[in-house]
């Protein structure tokens, strides 16, 4: 698929792939207990961060199933790396893919992460034409939950102690949006 057109502007916000230079930002946000208290990996070392936006750098676009971007969240004014968008392709036959996000702490609560999530689903929908994004989260995690739920997904599945998470048992909330929900949204 088409590479597509960087950076992406929204109202506060650049969304941009991951360049060498962000290394240190990006450790500011993978190396925190509070950020990663709902997410699958542990705070990250400098090193372990290096690795992942090395990755992060190389995959621009999405080209086959089980590919994802990631873009780096960047403030308008300043250019201030706040947060972490990714759009997963997780099935090519039935074009379906996942969005995330993950926002620094001193920027939440300000619509940032809205803004960002609503042209990852932009993007799925409209640039990679998928049919059917979802988002996953650990249910304890409301700000996830209840952004997924302002962005027009519908909560469709609590799955009760689905998987060991961090060593204990946890429950996972998975939400959806179709193709046809979002154009019918865009034009509300």
């Amino acid at each position: 698929m088409r590479t597509p057109g960087y950076p992406i502007e929204t109202s506060h916000l650049f969304l941009r792939p991951f360049i060498e230079e962000d290394l240190d930002a990006l450790y500011d946000l993978r190396s925190r207990p509070d950020v990663a208290r709902y997410l699958y990996w542990e705070p990250n070392s400098k090193e372990e961060v290096a690795r992942e936006l090395d990755r992060r750098r190389r995959q621009r676009t999405l080209e086959r199933e089980g590919d994802d971007v990631h873009l780096a969240a960047v403030l308008r004014e300043g250019g201030l790396i706040v947060g972490d968008v990714s759009l997963d392709w997780l099935s090519e036959k039935h074009r379906q893919g996942e969005i995330g996000f993950v926002f620094h702490p001193d920027h939440q609560g300000k619509g940032l992460a809205r803004e960002a999530a609503t042209e990852m689903l932009r993007l799925g929908f409209g640039h990679f034409e998928l049919h059917r994004i979802i988002g996953r989260c650990d249910a304890r995690n409301e700000a996830s939950a209840g952004l997924m739920r302002r962005l027009g997904m519908r909560e469709e599945a609590h799955f009760v102690e689905n998987e060991i998470f961090k060593g204990d048992w946890g429950d996972e909330l998975v939400f959806a949006m179709l193709a046809a929900e979002w154009t019918a949204s865009e034009r509300a």
